[in-house]
């Protein structure tokens, strides 16, 4: 695989970014009193006067008092009676009973303050309807939400088959995200129940700067960001806005076009991602290093995916490739460069004799008439190498049971390989080195992951041996050796290895890929394992338990508590 672009967060890329500026603002916080105020003000306008003019009416009304001698309301108790009667219609006459003319006024108040406070209340009721007051509090609710998180978070940009399926990958791992979209129905998909955390979801144009701002990009916690539309100019102004606002934040995206993939590196991504281009580079692989091509796949495979059965080499011979799109010409590009006879031929069109072709790829933009095409030509030669390319899940079923030798869905190929550099940036790192490797360095370390782990495929972490991440490990290195194979035993029974493989050691700025078990381990190495699941915490209990640091490492077994290593004769306390 070519080098691409780094993946690992490094110190800034400023060299596009001449002048630091701040975010733009976004809006949202102020946008819906705004909104509140400017349709209420004539009610409320109205309203006002109208209990004013009541108010001051009444104090007019000539009254008696209990001796009957004249008597005036105050404004006060003007105020009171008006404030009673326009929410409850009376509490009774105070402080002395009304005249007929206050009587007769408090009934034209009742009326005219109800007539006017449905008025008031209407408008009130229109504007929770109102989409841009809808939108507005939705908006500076999205903003209260993302500024009050206090844990790393990516942001998501595009939520279709991508974005969905890379939201429900980290959702399912804990990890925190924003998602922005310019499509709000598919948003609403948020609200369907197949992510556990409650995720601020932004209808927003992700070319404008302030959405970005609004979903968090200048948020201390934003770890990354994902392009991951179906629009390659959006994906693009994505990256340079995180580029020139943001450049310490790593951003990946997808890219179909050559010329706008040329245009993200330059701006620094830390990934590019053409699913076109990268399907190429697995098809020349499982056809030229089949090894290889399985170790790859099931390194980037969710976690637990089984292992792919081996599959017989194909023979060398011509390929056709059917296709309406620059996906055809660029996997017959692929094939060429590797030394392949390739015809590329209109999926309309009749295809040639198949007699002598050992390869047909069905990369017409019609998943379902790239379908119908693998079926006429397996009619026509069972044995032929069938390819076909889907553009959804939807078809997965379908090709299950007709299992074509190779299926190509860009969708999941992106979000497999976004994940690869999001969950793990370090297994990507190995990632890239094993796909350059040769047959038999694949197929050694296949065995021995499938031997140490099964043939789910695992996950990978990376530790590091300092006081907080291995107490038990460094207490230990500080007066004994340690090799990296004796630190990956079962610390209950040391014969057996725990179901991890060690994949890449980092000692200061040199990268060691596949570490033999004889390696001596030093303090502040970084470790990168793989395996399964379960025994991340195992080895979480050595590292950090000096007493199952020395077991591993001599086969002494150590009392754990103090008060035992002083009782037992062969254990001194170190």
């Amino acid at each position: 695989m070519p080098e691409r672009a780094g993946v690992r967060a490094g110190p800034p890329r400023a060299e596009l970014r001449q002048v630091v500026v701040p975010l733009p603002g976004a809006s949202a916080s102020t946008d819906a009193i705004f909104i509140l105020m400017r349709r209420l003000r004539s009610p409320l306008v109205l309203l006002l006067i109208v209990f004013a003019v009541d108010v001051f009416g009444l104090t007019l009304m000539p009254g008696t008092d209990a001796s009957g001698a004249p008597h005036h309301l105050t404004i006060f108790d003007a105020f009171y009676v008006m404030s009673y009667t326009a929410t409850t219609i009376g509490f009774g006459e105070l402080p002395y009973e009304f005249s007929l003319a206050q009587r007769m006024w408090v009934t034209f108040s009742i009326y005219s303050s109800v007539v006017v406070w449905a008025f008031t209340l209407g408008s009130l009721f229109g504007l929770f309807g109102d989409r841009a007051f809808q939108d507005a509090v939705r908006l500076q609710r999205i903003a209260r939400q993302v500024r009050l998180l206090r844990e790393p978070f990516l942001i998501i940009a595009g939520y279709g088959q991508m974005g969905q399926k890379i939201a429900e990958t980290l959702d399912a791992q804990g990890r925190r995200l924003v998602i922005v979209d310019q499509d709000a129905h598919a948003l609403d998909q948020l609200t369907g129940g197949k992510l556990s955390i409650d995720v601020p979801g932004i209808d927003g144009d992700i070319r404008d700067p302030r959405t970005l701002t609004l979903a968090g990009l200048g948020h201390s916690h934003c770890e990354g960001v994902l392009a991951m539309t179906h629009d390659d100019s959006v994906n693009l102004a994505a990256v340079m806005a995180v580029q020139l606002l943001r450049p310490e934040v790593p951003v990946y995206a997808r890219a179909n076009d050559p010329a706008i993939a040329a245009s993200m590196h330059d701006f620094g991504a830390d990934g590019v991602i053409n699913p076109y281009d990268r399907f190429g580079e697995y098809l020349i692989l499982r056809l030229q290093r089949p090894t290889t091509y399985r170790l790859v796949t099931w390194l980037l495979a969710p976690y637990d995916t089984p292992l792919e059965p081996r599959r017989g080499a194909v023979p060398s011979g011509r390929w056709v490739v059917a296709s309406d799109d620059h996906f055809g010409s660029e996997i017959a590009t692929d094939l060429r460069e590797a030394g392949i006879a390739v015809e590329l031929v209109q999926p309309d069109a009749p295809l040639p004799d198949l007699d002598s072709v050992v390869g047909l790829v069905a990369g017409a933009s019609d998943e379902n008439g790239n379908l119908a095409l693998a079926a006429r030509a397996r009619l026509a030669n069972p044995e032929v190498f069938l390819s076909v390319r889907a553009s959804s899940e939807g078809l997965v079923p379908l090709l299950t049971a007709f299992a074509p030798d190779s299926v190509f869905i860009p969708a999941r190929l992106t979000a497999e390989e976004a994940l690869a550099r999001v969950i793990a940036p370090d297994f990507w790192e190995f990632f890239r080195f094993a796909f350059n490797q040769d047959e038999d360095w694949a197929r050694a370390l296949l065995d021995r992951l499938v031997n140490r782990q099964g043939e789910g495929s695992p996950i990978s972490r990376r530790f590091v041996l300092d006081l907080a991440h291995a107490p038990g490990a460094m207490k230990w290195l500080s007066h004994h050796e340690l090799k990296l194979g004796d630190l990956l035993r079962d610390p209950d029974h040391r014969e057996q290895p725990i179901a991890l493989v060690p994949l890449i050691l980092t000692r200061g700025a040199e990268d060691v890929f596949a570490p033999p078990d004889d390696l001596l381990l030093r303090p502040g190495d970084e470790i990168v394992v793989a395996g399964h699941d379960a025994a991340m915490d195992v080895l979480d209990h050595t590292l950090f338990h000096p007493d199952a640091v020395e077991y591993v490492a001599t086969g002494n077994v150590v009392p754990a508590t103090w008060i035992f290593r002083k009782l037992s004769p062969r254990v001194q306390d170190a």
